[in-house]
């Protein structure tokens, strides 16, 4: 026996786990294979981390010893056995990485995997790929010897409510020296995984090109080698079949889905790295992680290295793959990684290439560049915020819905430039929170009255990106619901529509609005004549040097707004702002408050926003209609 305790001690399951477990056990899924591929990818990355460690700690590897993973069916007994002799875990880990599902997003994950139709592809891209094999088996077991340690230590259960945790047996101990044996007892209709046949196939399917040996034995205890074992990204691009590509994507990205983009390629002169990268066609569930981080996975000399070293920057947080240096130390550290020049060369060198590709993809194959940013645009436009040498580039790579657009048709800057109308110097846009409110914005009346296209932008990072100066094609982009606008050099579509009788004086005018600043008080900074409206009374705008007005929504909710007061427009040709010039005339300065108030109500109405006090709102709308009807009496 190892360690103080000699009895098996039971754990519940982290809640998240438990349900999880429920829907793997209780599952019609078709592509069970995964499970051995998942197994297959945790005994890569055990032994990839004994090897680096071994790097400062030579003495936890035997001399000469040979890495590998060994896959062991036992017809009679009906086990399947997935062994390495990797790092290892303690009891601790065995706790922590078996019992619970530490990454964020996992009610997103187990939302997803109920709805999904193959739910089955969102394991592995979320770091649950362990939990697949109870698809298969009713018990497992897991003995496991931490590298360096003396202790063995069983983690078994059913997939039932918990799991227990037990010193290993001296036969036990005696099997692992060091790493970890997963040992699945099957269901009967999983009988065809004790098939060598079967094994094989699916090795060669997902696994091929696992850097370690995939042994395979046979019921005489006789181990073959069944995977490539090669590194695809030293390979030359001419041997490489395209079916690899994707058997390699899918392993390293632990995903389902085909990629949409491969850049393989090797760098040579001062600096010498093998690249493999895909941009994946689908999204993963983690793309909103607040921690943001890449996941390219580093490698020195065919020794894994990291999956952390940030050799991509936030925004291109989609791509997968492998870049494998000839130069860098082995004993990178994590201090190093980001401070060493040639890990920043290398860096620079990638991000460059990626967007290089983006851009080529865009230009010569629309419909690839479409699904790519359908699935990843926003992250994207996330670079637009964060990295001003590229801001350009990025903007050119944008795709956007646009008062020109319908369905699902996107349009570039490029294209929007290409129709700018006479005298337009601007590119405008709108931000908020769904394309058809944007579409039924008051905001873009002037606008459409000329033909003028705006960009509709409803992302989140949308409110971000634009509070940065941008411009495209040394045209800057402009918000409508932000500082003024002036579209009278553009000519209008209906020259008739622009009737001169229709204005009023200046006096008069600057009269109005003096009368509706003096009765809304404090509620806005400012009343004036709007260039935005031709049909509507009212809207709310910010000021030139202030957030825009769906940023300071945004953070108004998170209690981060700055309590700026909007601007008041109004549309001095209609109706009711007419109305309220003759109650100010008349002096009857009840319906001049009443009329005021329902001016700035109806334009927060218009911004998808509740008035201050709906009971007031509700109690002046009924007065003015009651009015109404007296009136036409």
């Amino acid at each position: 026996m190892n360690g103080d305790n000699t009895t098996a001690q039971s754990h519940q399951f982290q809640a998240e786990v438990a349900e999880l477990l429920n829907l793997m056990v209780h599952s019609v899924y078709s592509e069970t294979d995964v499970f051995l591929r998942e197994l297959v990818s945790n005994a890569s990355d055990a032994l990839d981390k004994v090897r680096y460690e071994a790097i400062a700690r030579p003495e936890l590897l035997g001399e000469g010893e040979r890495l590998a993973i060994r896959i062991v069916p036992d017809a009679a007994a009906k086990t399947l056995t997935i062994a390495d002799n990797g790092i290892g875990m303690d009891r601790q880990e065995l706790i922590d990485n078996l019992g619970t599902v530490a990454r964020s997003g996992t009610k997103a994950f187990l939302k997803g995997i109920k709805d999904a139709k193959e739910g089955l592809g969102l394991i592995g891209q979320f770091g649950v790929g362990f939990y697949a094999a109870f698809m298969v088996a009713d018990r497992i077991e897991v003995t496991s010897r931490r590298a360096g340690s003396s202790e063995t230590w069983v983690w078994s259960s059913t997939g039932g409510a918990g799991f227990e945790i037990a010193p290993a047996s001296e036969e036990q101990a005696g099997r692992v020296p060091r790493g970890t044996e997963i040992r699945l007892h099957l269901k009967d209709d999983a009988a065809r995984y004790l098939q060598p046949h079967e094994l094989e196939r699916i090795v060669r399917t997902y696994s091929d090109h696992i850097l370690f040996p995939i042994e395979l034995v046979d019921d005489k205890g006789e181990a073959r080698q069944i995977n490539a074992a090669s590194a695809l990204w030293q390979r030359a691009k001419s041997e490489v079949k395209p079916e690899d590509y994707t058997q390699a994507y899918r392993s390293i990205a632990m995903a389902f889905d085909e990629p949409a983009l491969t850049l393989h390629y090797k760098v040579e002169g001062r600096q010498s790295y093998a690249v493999l990268l895909f941009v994946p066609s689908t999204p993963p569930f983690d793309m909103a992680d607040p921690g943001r981080k890449g996941r390219v996975k580093l490698y020195v000399r065919r020794v894994y290295i990291t999956d952390d070293a940030d050799l991509l920057p936030a925004y291109l947080r989609f791509v997968r793959g492998v870049v494998d240096s000839e130069d860098l130390p082995l004993n990178l550290s994590r201090e190093m990684l980001q401070n060493n020049p040639q890990v920043v060369q290398i860096r620079n060198g990638l991000v460059t290439r990626v967007i290089g590709e983006l851009e080529s993809t865009a230009a010569k194959d629309a419909e690839t560049y479409a699904t790519v940013w359908k699935a990843f645009g926003p992250v994207l436009k996330e670079g637009l915020y964060e990295d001003f040498e590229r801001r350009a580039q990025l903007l050119g790579l944008g795709r956007f819905a646009t008062t020109a657009t319908s369905g699902e048709e996107l349009r570039s800057l490029k294209q929007y430039v290409a129709d700018l109308k006479p005298n337009q110097t601007e590119i405008y846009y709108l931000v908020g929170e769904s394309l058809d409110r944007l579409k039924s914005n008051p905001k873009l009346e002037a606008a459409r009255a000329r033909g003028i296209e705006v960009l509709l932008l409803t992302d989140p990072i949308d409110a971000f990106w634009t509070t940065m100066p941008q411009d495209f094609e040394g045209k800057p982009l402009k918000s409508l619901s932000q500082g003024d606008v002036d579209f009278g050099l553009v000519p209008l579509l209906d020259k008739d529509a622009d009737k001169p009788e229709d204005k009023g004086s200046a006096e008069d005018d600057a009269a109005v609005i003096k009368t509706v600043k003096e009765a809304l008080g404090d509620q806005v900074s400012e009343v004036r004549a709007s260039q935005r409206l031709t049909d509507s009374a009212s809207c709310l705008v910010a000021a030139a040097q202030g957030r825009d007005r769906e940023l300071e929504r945004m953070l108004a909710r998170q209690n981060r707004g700055s309590g700026a007061k909007p601007i008041l427009e109004l549309n001095m040709r209609h109706a009711l702002v007419k109305a309220l010039a003759t109650a100010s005339g008349a002096g009857r300065q009840d319906e001049v408050g009443d009329i005021a108030s329902l001016l700035l109500d109806q334009a927060h109405i218009l911004d998808g926003e509740v008035p201050a006090d709906p009971a007031a709102f509700a109690r002046r709308l009924n007065a003015l209609v009651v009015r109404g009807l007296g009136t036409e009496r």
